[in-house]
């Protein structure tokens, strides 16, 4: 196996990232949340109600994971659905009273995620968003990336 001084851009940030969300999701599991979880209820929170297609745009991933993303929440009382009025085969998804208890709990435990000690954070983040910008419309188009990018890096920072 290579070194780590040895390793490519990309399989450090990979690694990295898997790093900081394998850590995240370790503080998360005493709320009943995940990171996935935690950013759905922050779109949800900052957009307001919406159908699961919707959502899925807003947070980058497939409908499939959204759903399943959904399930949990629900299943521990940070969300509810009810059918679209517009469309009946669509449902809408709002946070609920427990679900907006369990973000603040999550934010404030994010502030003691910041990884990194002695390594200039702002410069990492900008980075981050640059990558974030150019690889992510060709992925999710840019709305998507837009509004949404900035999210994840908040998280890496412990700030927000």
């Amino acid at each position: 196996m290579p070194d780590i001084n040895d390793w490519t851009t990309p399989r450090l940030l990979s690694t990295a990232a898997r790093l900081v969300e394998h850590a995240w999701n370790e503080e998360l599991a005493v709320l009943g949340l995940t990171h996935a979880g935690f950013i759905a209820l922050e779109v949800l929170e900052a957009e307001g109600p919406m159908v699961q297609a919707r959502l899925s745009a807003r947070v980058q991933v497939r409908a499939q994971t959204m759903g399943q993303t959904l399930s949990r929440l629900e299943a521990h009382g940070h969300i509810t659905r009810e059918r679209s009025q517009a469309d009946g085969r669509s449902q809408r998804v709002a946070v609920s009273e427990p679900g907006k208890a369990a973000l603040a709990q999550a934010r404030a435990l994010r502030r003691n995620l910041t990884p990194g000690a002695g390594i200039d954070v702002e410069r990492l983040r900008e980075k981050l968003v640059a990558v974030i910008r150019r690889l992510g419309p060709a992925r999710w188009g840019d709305e998507a990336t837009g509004s949404a990018s900035t999210a994840p890096n908040k998280e890496l920072t412990g700030q927000g």
